[in-house]
């Protein structure tokens, strides 16, 4: 008896995460209302289209699939080394990102990832009931970045200044 219980909640939980994932991803969506102090972000989604239940479509960039003339020009395996350059850019901007939906960011200094005097930055992005939270400092020794940056995307970056 035990085991049918079983058989017949496995189906049933599965659909309850599928469907709390999906409205993750895309929550209800009422526009927003631009006001001081924050910034509206336009949906961005890539020319090619988003596959975001495709792993392996994670792994790569829709954005920039092949290298701009700046990047190493003349040199071999050029379009290998830029795919390596951010192999997780669809995963950070489209699955786990809001890159490609209606957003508005709000903060300290909602338009930039850091103040333009340093210091400390914080901003959240606001889209439906969902809440994505950012944090970013910049100071004589030191510049950080955690969470879900000004495009809509998740980053983390950590960065020691070089003593002059």
């Amino acid at each position: 008896m035990r085991y049918k219980v079983s058989i017949v909640c496995l189906p049933i939980l599965s659909v309850c995460c599928a469907l709390t994932l999906i409205s993750c991803v895309s929550p209800r969506y009422v526009k927003p209302e631009a006001r001081e102090g924050r910034v509206f972000h336009p949906a961005q989604p890539p020319a090619s289209g988003t596959q975001k239940w495709n792993p392996i479509w994670w792994v790569g960039n829709a954005d920039d699939p092949v290298p701009p003339d700046w990047y190493r020009p003349g040199q071999s395996m050029r379009s290998m080394l830029w795919q390596l350059r951010n192999p997780l850019h669809n995963f950070t901007f489209y699955v786990i990102g809001v890159h490609d939906k209606d957003f508005v960011r709000r903060g300290i200094s909602p338009q930039s990832v850091f103040r333009p005097k340093g210091g400390w930055n914080w901003t959240v992005i606001e889209r439906g009931w969902l809440r994505l939270p950012f944090v970013s400092y910049e100071g004589k020794h030191v510049r950080w970045y955690a969470l879900w940056r000004e495009k809509g995307n998740f980053g983390l970056k950590f960065h020691r200044r070089r003593k002059d």
